[in-house]
Formats: C-alpha cells, structure tokens, sequence
C-alpha cells in the first residue's frame, strides 16, 4: 500500500495512517520497504497507539491574519500542518491544509477529519499547528505555531478560537516581538449526535438552528398567506450515494419541496440531519441562484420573495456568490441570520456590492447577528419585538423600491378574506435552506 510521494525532502513526515486489527495472543510481522529494496535509504520512525471507540467527524475552516511576509518578491504561500500529541510527549502529523498563494490573509478551505485523528478522541489532548510558507524545493519557511484542543475547537468560532501565530526563535531575539500574524477557527461542524454541534438535537431544548428558523419564522409566517415554506439544505452529502448538494430539498421531494407551516420546516430540518452527513465547503451561490429562478417566474408584480439563510461559516464561494447577488435584479430580498462569524463583504449598505466591474442594481442583502438576541446560555431568545423589528427593518422600503422602479401600482384594496394576497418571503440557514414565498399585496 504505497504513500504519496513528498518531493525534495530528505526528511518526509507522512499523514495518512494505517488502522490495523490487534491481536494480543498472535505475533503479527509488518514489512515497510523505503526507496530501493535493498539499498540503505535511512531509518522509518513509527507511532503505534490503540485506538479509541470514537466515531466523530468533525468539518473544520480556518482563515489567517497579517501573518509574516516570507517571499523576497512576493508575500507568502501559507499552509497549516496539525499535529496531534502522543502519549510519549511527541507530535505526529494528522492533516495539511492546502497552499494559499501570495497571501498574508489567507481563507483556507474546509477540511473534514475524524476526531479519532485529531486527538483519538481524547477531547483535552494537545493539538499542534504550525503554519508554514510553502517554497518550491521543499524547504518550507517556518512562520509560527499555536496549539488548541478539540474542546477548544468544538466551541465554534469565538474570542476563544483566535490564536496567535508564535515563532519561538524571534520571541527569544526581539524585545518588541508581538507574534507572526493570528489564526482563527472560522467555522467547526461536528456530528449532529454530539452536544458540541449546533445542530446536536437535544431531548430537553432546541439547538441553535432550530431556535432561529421559529424565531424568524414566527415573525415572518403571518406574511405568507398559503403557509406553505420551501425548504433547502445546503452543504451535505445524500444519501444513497453521497454526492455534495449545497441546495436539496429538506423533504427529499424535488417536484414539491414545500412544508406546512414553521411547524413542517423544523420537522423536515430535524429529520433531514437523520439523513444526511453535514459535509462542507459553505456554498451561498447555488441556493440564491435556485430561489432567483423561482422568483424570475413570476413577473407580474404579485409576489415578491425574500430569501432567509441562517449559517454558522464563513461563505467557501465569495465571488460566485457575489455573482449571483449582481445578477438578481429582481423582486428578491436575501437575509443573512448568522449564528456565529459576521458577513459584511455582502453588506450593501456602505458600499454596493459588485462583481467583475457590475454593481448590483439595489442593497438586497441583510445582515442580523442572532446572537445579539439571545442569552449567555444560548437557549432563549431575549427580544422577540426587537428581533422583529431588525428582521423587517429593510424590507418595506426595499419591496416599494422595487415596484415603483419597475412602474408597478398599488391594486386597490380588497376585503380580508382567507384568499387575500400577502407578502412572499424565502429563508434558508446553512446545511438547512428554508425558502418562503407568497404573494404580495
């Protein structure tokens, strides 16, 4: 079972590892061949542990900030190597992240790793990370180290999960040496069964995601006059085969993925995290894409749709997704509820947001920090008025900017009754897409 060649390096420190059965009563022979059988090419140095009964996967991102310039005619090339510590003291290797070129603030993608990898599902155990500057012949530059734990990451992305990048050899030479730039956990998915994921389906309250799709939808059902929801996930893989989606229905039902009230929405959510495995990147595009196509159906000035999308990560495709908000110049709305890191790249309120030199035609897009509404221990929401009031504090004026750019007139009153036309509204929340849409007035 060959491993991957490392290029130029004398030294090689591999990551992939090898689980074998243990037998106690049987003398198991091994046989690693290096180089050419038969020719002296140095020494392998091995580390054998048991394995614990762990079956935890976690999804992990992290992004880097101001770190040391290492290139003569360029910035740096980073790359994170994890270590995990032995029972002996020392460090073995357990994932590279990949090459970011030219960039001293880079975003690296998400990457998925057994905790059994990590720390063999010892929770406190160190975990060891250096970052490097990538060179061509193999001599990789070292630029600072951090250590961590999986409990310490398994808190999500918070002033805990910032790290500074430390260099021990310019600590011990500069006086007014700070550190080599930081590192911070922008995004952490753990298995749903465990307690440390948002998404962890607790039989005593509701988890993060769960509490923010009755918030909202609370607030915002009484616009819709059919109550019923379209709901999307994002960012899994399906069964049977496990292919990536990043927009499913949460029904599983392609041809009617609508669900019956706020009620059907949490239902569908729940049992769709019994389905799927939560798999990253943090893909925005494809699900805005969907919901714009169901909104370019309607022309007519009936309906007007806003887009919710409650997410705990960073956004893994920026650019296309900037792409899509540019493209969508019409009756469409997009709020972004996020549980953890702040967006403000797609805030349009400053600046509007563009792409390729094309400037998006209105500010559809809407941030609202959920965690600015609920307590320290996360298992209430403190305000439902004001969480209202933020939630619906863009939309009127964004839906008559629409209308009386397109020249589209008030109708005129019509009695209340159950068939009265209201106002159509799209969620969606990351891994759990929810999309609302009705009539409007």
């Amino acid at each position: 079972c060959p491993l991957k060649v490392i290029d130029n390096t004398l030294n090689p420190d591999f990551v992939r590892k090898f689980v074998l059965d243990f037998f106690f009563e049987e003398k198991q022979n091994l046989r690693f061949d290096v180089g050419i059988p038969g020719k002296k090419c140095g020494t392998i140095i091995f580390t054998a542990e048991e394995l614990s009964n762990c079956r935890d996967i976690a999804t992990m991102q992290f992004c880097a900030n101001k770190l040391d310039k290492k290139d003569f005619f360029g910035k740096s090339d980073p790359f994170l190597v994890f270590y995990r510590s032995n029972e002996d003291g020392t460090f073995t290797i357990c994932h590279k992240t990949e090459v970011i070129k030219n960039n001293l603030n880079p975003v690296w993608q998400p990457f998925t790793i057994p905790v059994r990898a990590l720390c063999n599902g010892d929770y406190d155990r160190t975990v060891k990370v250096d970052v490097y500057d990538w060179d061509r012949d193999g001599s990789h530059d070292f630029i600072g180290e951090f250590t961590t734990s999986y409990r310490e990451l398994s808190r999500g992305q918070s002033q805990f999960n910032v790290y500074e990048v430390l260099n021990p050899k310019k600590k011990g030479k500069k006086k007014k040496y700070i550190n080599s730039g930081t590192v911070r956990l922008v995004s952490v998915s753990c298995n749903p069964s465990q307690p440390t994921s948002l998404h962890y389906m607790s039989p005593y309250q509701m988890n993060a995601y769960a509490m923010a799709l009755k918030a909202v939808g609370e607030i915002i059902q009484d616009y819709d006059s059919d109550k019923l929801f379209p709901a999307y996930g994002f960012g899994a893989k399906l069964p049977p085969d496990g292919k990536i989606s990043h927009a499913f229905p949460l029904n599983f039902n392609t041809e009617n993925p609508n669900c019956v009230g706020i009620e059907g929405v949490l239902e569908a959510y729940f049992q769709s995290l019994r389905t799927v495995q939560l798999y990253g990147p943090t893909n925005f595009a494809p699900v805005i894409n969907q919901v714009a196509r169901s909104a370019a159906e309607v022309t007519d000035g009936s309906q007007y749709f806003v887009l919710l999308m409650i997410t705990d990560g960073v956004i893994s495709d920026m650019a296309q997704t900037k792409e899509a908000v540019v493209n969508v110049s019409i009756h469409i709305n997009i709020m972004l509820f996020l549980l953890s890191s702040a967006m403000e790249e797609l805030d349009g309120d400053e600046v509007r947001v563009s792409s390729r030199g094309r400037f998006a035609e209105r500010d559809i897009v809407q941030f609202v920090p959920f965690r600015d509404y609920i307590d320290r221990s996360g298992n209430q929401v403190l305000s439902m008025a004001r969480l209202a009031k933020d939630v619906l504090a863009e939309i009127p004026d964004q839906l008559l900017s629409f209308m009386k750019s397109r020249g589209i007139e008030p109708r005129p009153p019509l009695p209340i009754t159950s068939d009265s036309p209201s106002v159509s509204t799209t969620t969606a929340t990351n891994t759990c897409t929810t999309k609302h849409c009705n009539p409007h007035p």
